[in-house]
């Protein structure tokens, strides 16, 4: 699933300065940053394919800092050109950036900013939104990253409307992926968007993959806790949710826990979470029972009870509207992958044995779904608390190149509307 803005036409219709030209794609590589997402923009754009009926893109591969580049794995890399190659792009992509918590190079956030000025696409695929947010592109503007990273995202830059439900948002002249294989999406989107559904079936032949994907990220979400979540007042709250997911509760009882007016406590949650606090309840809910219609042999009845659903029917919409499919269907489906000597646990028996019992947590739920297992729950808010402290040290060292940057586009910035 993909978040068109409405945007998008008045974006889109920018003109390029003149020494820009269209088919001229820069990708943006800095040290420490993943090889696979560096290569997706890589092989799209940079490979000769014009003889299975896919335009031609121009490539230029320009290092955001002095190389050589240290990548996964230790290996070096030289990039042919520097950041003043940006300037003749129509098209620039930030593949990926090595830290959440670092600030990127202001030399390379200035050649983004005035590359945005002029007319330029810019796309960060993966992380490569946090070099965008720092830049001050998405203040305002709907988005997206890697569930993982995107509450760290709407933490870090709460003027970006995250979405982590979504695979892409293209709002126009500026464009944000998931994690890793949603930028083969975003850029199969991109030569969609140039040059027609044709052209993309066809690369999206050669680099054997599906023209488009179904559904959103919501069917990888994790239930853990969101990285920088164990230093804010909210963490009990949300620790609270998770134990308790089996019992019927609405967000006015999160809100009551933690001492706060609804419309306060959906403020404070988005910027924590990245999500509005109903959908991430329910994102939690489907999640528990996604698990427990893999890991048991209740009824589909019987696990929208122990989801905390009202009725098999809220559990049925909520579960195809997120995996795309029914509950049971899944369940069909997951079975007659695994393969036939996979120990499983059942309801009825012992662990590992057909009618086997399920091994229950305190809250009632297997081990696999309950908040404190197996990594301690102080432990992760220990690290949340370090993690928390070094993002905004290193934050407020882009601050004041972000904020000048986002103050005088103010005026000029197309419609914009949240991807929430």
């Amino acid at each position: 699933m993909s978040h068109d803005s409405t945007a998008a036409p008045e974006a889109a219709a920018r003109k390029l300065s003149g020494r820009r030209r269209k088919e001229i794609v820069a990708v943006l590589l800095f040290s420490g940053g993943p090889i696979f997402e560096s290569s997706i923009p890589l092989s799209v754009f940079g490979i000769d394919r014009q003889d299975a009926g896919v335009p031609r893109y121009r490539l230029l591969v320009c290092g955001g800092e002095e190389g050589p580049l240290r990548t996964t794995g230790g290996l070096e890399l030289t990039t042919p050109h520097g950041l003043e190659a940006i300037s003749r792009a129509g098209t620039v992509v930030v593949p990926a950036w090595r830290s959440i918590t670092s600030p990127p190079p202001e030399e390379a956030l200035d050649a983004i900013r005035r590359a945005h000025e002029e007319g330029a696409r810019i796309v960060g695929l993966c992380t490569g939104a946090f070099v965008l947010a720092a830049a001050g592109l998405l203040d305002g503007r709907p988005a997206t990253t890697h569930w993982m990273y995107a509450p760290t995202l709407a933490k870090r830059y709460p003027s970006v409307h995250v979405d982590p439900r979504e695979l892409f948002v293209d709002d126009g002249d500026v464009l944000t992926s998931a994690g890793t294989a949603a930028g083969i999406d975003l850029c199969l989107h991109i030569v969609r968007t140039d040059h027609g559904n044709e052209a993309a079936g066809a690369l999206a032949r050669r680099l054997v993959v599906p023209p488009r994907r179904s559904g959103g990220q919501e069917r990888y979400l994790d239930r853990s806790l969101p990285e920088e979540i164990g230093a804010d007042p909210l963490a009990e709250v949300v620790a609270w949710a998770l134990e308790h997911l089996h019992e019927q509760f609405d967000v006015e009882t999160l809100a009551a826990r933690a001492y706060m007016s609804r419309r306060t406590f959906d403020r404070r949650f988005r910027s924590l979470t990245g999500s509005a606090p109903l959908q991430w309840l329910i994102t939690q809910r489907v999640l528990q029972a996604q698990r427990l219609l893999e890991t048991s042999d209740y009824s589909v009845d019987e696990v929208a009870g122990r989801c905390g659903f009202r009725s098999p029917v809220a559990l049925r919409g909520h579960f195809r509207r997120q995996l795309g499919s029914s509950p049971a269907a899944y369940r069909a489906a997951y079975r007659a992958r695994r393969p036939q000597g996979d120990k499983q646990v059942d309801s009825d028996g012992a662990p590992g044995q057909p009618g086997g019992p399920a091994p229950l947590g305190p809250a009632g739920l297997p081990p696999a779904l309950h908040p404190d297992g197996p990594v301690p729950m102080q432990t992760r808010r220990t690290a949340a608390s370090a993690l928390s402290a070094t993002a905004s040290a290193s934050a407020s060292a882009a601050e004041n190149g972000r904020e000048a940057y986002a103050t005088s586009r103010a005026a000029s910035l197309p419609g914009q509307r949240s991807a929430t």
